[in-house]
């Protein structure tokens, strides 16, 4: 099984795939972390001129982006219409999953594949090839925003079939 994580879904994948049944990760304009870190940590010192994502003060222990700016910000290449909808559908995520630090990353291990958004505007794409460098991923870079998932579905689907071949290959 490949795990595949988009955004803070690569931290979840980073500590998910310790699981014996993954045999590789695909991160999707993902966090990757390494162990002690957390999404917190990787965003506390942003690269000079970095973007910053327009997140909401916090409202009973829960984050939104600022629906006004999300277009811009999460989903510059997504048509108007689906960012709007896209913007009035997103779910409040808990302040404290910013917090969770990873204890022991799969991609120490295990095969990793990551997909650099070029126009993401939520995680530096700068900040994005330090982590694949890191993790030690083979690397794609498309140009997109953060919902490149969206956007540009077929690189999305490249990378996923591209890391199926190889563990494939690998199992044989």
């Amino acid at each position: 099984m490949i795990l595949v994580g988009h955004s803070y879904g690569g931290v979840v994948i980073t500590e998910a795939g310790n699981h014996e049944k993954v045999v590789g990760l695909a991160y999707i304009a993902a966090f990757a972390p390494d162990a002690g870190e957390s999404v917190a940590t990787l965003i506390a010192n942003p690269a000079p001129g970095a973007p910053v994502p327009p997140i909401l003060p916090p409202k009973d222990g829960f984050l939104m982006l600022d629906k006004a700016k999300f277009a811009a910000s999460f989903a510059a290449d997504v048509e108007p219409a689906k960012a709007a909808f896209m913007a009035d559908s997103q779910v409040p995520w808990g302040l404290e999953a910013l917090n969770g630090a990873v204890t022991a990353p799969a991609w120490r291990k295990k095969p990793s594949w990551y997909l650099v958004a070029t126009a993401d505007k939520m995680i530096p794409p700068d900040a994005q090839r330090a982590m694949a460098k890191r993790a030690d991923s083979a690397v794609a870079e498309e140009r997109g925003s953060h919902a490149i998932y969206v956007s540009k579905p077929q690189a999305v689907a490249a990378l996923i079939k591209q890391a199926a071949i190889r563990v494939g290959a690998a199992a044989r």
